[in-house]
Parts: C-alpha cells; structure tokens; sequence
C-alpha cells in the first residue's frame, strides 16, 4: 500500500474519539512539524503552532509567556551536526533557552511536555540500546540534548510537569534537509555518481511518518509515572554501503560508486535501538528502509 494512503486510514483509524486539547507545537513548519501538522490537523484539536517562520521566536519568553495549553509538543532546535562545530553557542542558546521556556510554559499552565530528544548514547557499551543505557554526549548537538533531558527531569521532580521524551535514532523521510545522509545519497544517484567519505558506519533508520505516529500515541499516552523515556527506531541498523546498494537499486540507470576510505576520529560505528518498552503505547515502526526509500525517490 502506498505510505501516504497507508498514514491516512492510519490517522483517521487512531484519534477519531479523542476529546479537543490545546496543543502547541513549536518549530511547526520544519521536517518533523510539518508532517505532524498534517497528521493532527484532520482533529478536532485547536493547534497552535510556533515558529520562527511564522514571526515567533520561542527563545524570546516575553513573546511566548501568556500562552495556555494541554499539550506541547516541543520540536523546534538546530540539529545539524557539524554547524554545531562551527556555532556551538547558537546551538546552545537555541535548543536550550527554547526547552526552558516550554517547561516554563508547562509549569505554568499544568501541560504536558512531549519532548523530541535525539541519539544520546555515545558509543554502545551494549546492543541494541535501552533507554537505561548510559548517556553520553559526544558533540555539541548532543550536549544541547542531555541538558535539555536534564532539565526535563528537574521540572518534573520539582514541579511534577508530566513529561515523555524520545530519543529518535536517525530520521529520513522526503523533506529532510539535504545535507543529511540520506538525501544526499539519493541526490547524489540522480546524477550517476555517488561518492561517499566512509562507507563502514551502521545506523538504525527511522521514518519520519513513524516517528510522528509516536507522538501522535503519546497526546493521550497516560503515563503511570509522570515521565517516561521512548526510543524511537526500527531495531535493525544498515551500513552506508548497505544503503547505497539499495538506493542504486531503485535506479533504472548506471550509478558510478566511490567510497573514499577517509575515516573520522571517534567514529560510532554502529547503534541499534532497544524499542521494547514503547510497545506499551502501542506503536511500532511501520515503514521499512525500502519503501521509505522508494518514497523518497518517487516524486
């Protein structure tokens, strides 16, 4: 079945019964916001949407201070690996201020806090990953990460804010900016050529109309203490050369492939993500690596 259609009996088939929340959500026209949107707007819920493209800026508290809801839904943050190399202090001001504000909010209002967080688990010490596997940052996005999880935790001991995290591993779907791995592999085979720095890295792929379904499931998720962490993956990793043969594949023309053997330091060479305890809300991943390819390819 097709994915769209497939999301569509999906979304209709899961909240029709759901009472009318008032639910934010920043950072609501990005890759993730906009599926959500979509996703949540055949409901009957009044969203409000937070955006830097809509003239609002959440890191500003004077600008978000008077809103009221039942539900935030807090995705907006820089997320770009290597820009945090080259303005860690954005980062930092962006995805921790944003945080603060909405736990703020929460606190305030009595909102529940739905909290995308990202891989923060270093390198494994075991797989697949639990989420009582130690976390460890290991760049500056996934610092802004662990300190905003950290704060999570603090509002809900001191302030019993209800708050459930994910920790996605890595995201793809059509939308997702380019400079990521996936489209640029597959932009890469448009024009007959791939050419990649290292090809040995595994990593467990999650689509993104999975990862809004999770979410979807966590607005009315009641949670037995108040604060709860999800992985959110497929619990299966593929290598690099793994996924250029199966983006090669969806080609029906010669794609010359070059794999410069140019290894970073610190490297994590493979994750693998435990999702058994989000079975309890009943999800699971839906969407295999080679469809979500395969929509990714057709236009």
């Amino acid at each position: 079945m097709d994915i769209n259609k497939r999301v569509g009996r999906n979304t209709q088939d899961s909240m029709l019964n759901t009472k009318k929340m008032k639910i934010i959500i920043t950072g609501s026209s990005g890759f993730i916001g906009s599926y959500l949107v979509n996703r949540l707007q055949i409901h009957n819920h009044e969203l409000m949407l937070l955006d830097m493209k809509s003239g609002i800026n959440i890191c500003n508290w004077e600008e978000v201070k008077s809103l009221r809801a039942d539900v935030i839904i807090h995705l907006a943050n820089k997320s770009y690996v290597p820009d945090s190399y080259i303005n860690p202090k954005s980062f930092y001001d962006v995805n921790i201020t944003g945080t603060l504000n909405m736990l703020e909010l929460c606190r305030i209002s009595g909102a529940k806090l739905i909290y995308l967080s990202s891989y923060v688990y270093g390198h494994p010490q075991y797989q697949p990953i639990d989420e009582s596997h130690p976390v460890q940052a290991f760049n500056p996005y996934a610092q802004t990460k662990v300190i905003c999880e950290e704060m999570c935790n603090g509002y809900h001991r001191d302030f019993k804010v209800p708050i459930i995290i994910f920790r996605p591993f890595n995201i793809y779907g059509k939308g997702q900016n380019e400079e990521f791995l996936i489209p640029t592999l597959i932009n890469q085979a448009k024009t007959g050529k791939i050419e990649i720095r290292d090809d040995r890295p595994k990593r467990d792929y999650i689509h993104v109309i999975d990862v809004v379904s999770a979410i979807e499931k966590s607005i009315t998720y009641s949670s037995q203490t108040g604060f709860e962490i999800f992985n959110l993956g497929s619990g299966q990793s593929y290598s690099v050369k793994e996924l250029v043969q199966i983006v090669t594949s969806l080609f029906d023309h010669d794609i010359d492939y070059t794999c410069l053997n140019e290894y970073r330091p610190n490297e994590v060479m493979d994750t693998v993500a435990n999702i058994s305890n989000i079975r309890k809300m009943d999800w699971k991943p839906t969407i295999s690596l080679l469809d979500g390819l395969k929509s990714m390819i057709s236009e």
